[in-house]
């Protein structure tokens, strides 16, 4: 499908990087020194207007603060998560709720349910991250995607799909944690969105589940676009 001007890089696990028609850099859940999958060409990135954290653990906020200290990003996350990162030293965060709508550098970010928990991990130990989210991201050129996070599938999809439209989708499928493609495909069925992208499989060895299994589950209800960590799709 075309982008009309925006572009998406998949950079492994849950992590992306989207540029913008505006020429924005939004980063969602970045994972990137530690992230086995990310190409190491990505690993430091000097570049990111906003950055979007789905929920506390680690392989989904491991770089956000380091991020946010290099580039000067605004930090959009839960008000837990926002907080924590700001006694870490993050001068630029945004705090805020489900159901919840910011709009930063042009872009509009809506934070929806998910179905997950959220602990940040410290040297402390596990702290509390509050809930778990996903995030429907509104381009300057109209395009809607919706970063899942890690879910479970809930009927509540649907109301994703009636209230936000998102034309992409960015789904886990990788099972153990998540979905699998079984319900990743459901997910898709709720959602309704023009093509997905399966995320969040193959970092580890329980998440076994595969695009190849998706695909076969989804057939013709949507476009499922699989990517190389690394890869951009405009």
């Amino acid at each position: 499908m075309k982008l009309d001007g925006a572009q998406i890089t998949w950079l492994g696990h849950a992590t992306f990087l989207v540029r913008s028609p505006g020429g924005r850099h939004l980063v969602m859940d970045p994972w990137l020194t530690e992230n086995p999958r990310c190409p190491d060409s990505y690993r430091t990135l000097d570049r990111a207007d906003v950055i979007t954290i789905s929920h506390g653990h680690f392989d989904h906020m491991g770089d956000a603060a380091s991020l946010a200290h290099r580039t000067g990003a605004t930090v959009v996350a839960n008000f837990e998560i926002a907080s924590w990162l700001e006694g870490q030293g993050v001068s630029h965060t945004i705090g805020m709720n489900k159901s919840g709508t910011v709009e930063v550098a042009g872009i509009r970010l809506t934070m929806v349910h998910a179905v997950h928990s959220s602990g940040i991990t410290t040297e402390q130990g596990l702290v509390y991250g509050g809930e778990a989210a996903g995030f429907v991201v509104t381009l300057e050129n109209g395009l809607t995607l919706y970063h899942a996070g890690d879910t479970a599938v809930f009927g509540d999809m649907a109301l994703i799909h009636d209230l936000y439209a998102p034309d992409i989708v960015l789904l886990p499928i990788g099972g153990h944690f998540t979905m699998a493609p079984k319900e990743a495909a459901y997910a898709v069925r709720l959602l309704q969105p023009k093509a997905v992208i399966p995320m969040h499989y193959g970092t580890f060895e329980a998440l076994s589940g595969t695009p190849e299994a998706l695909s076969a589950l989804v057939g013709e209800q949507a476009e499922v676009v699989v990517m190389t960590p690394g890869e951009t799709m405009s």
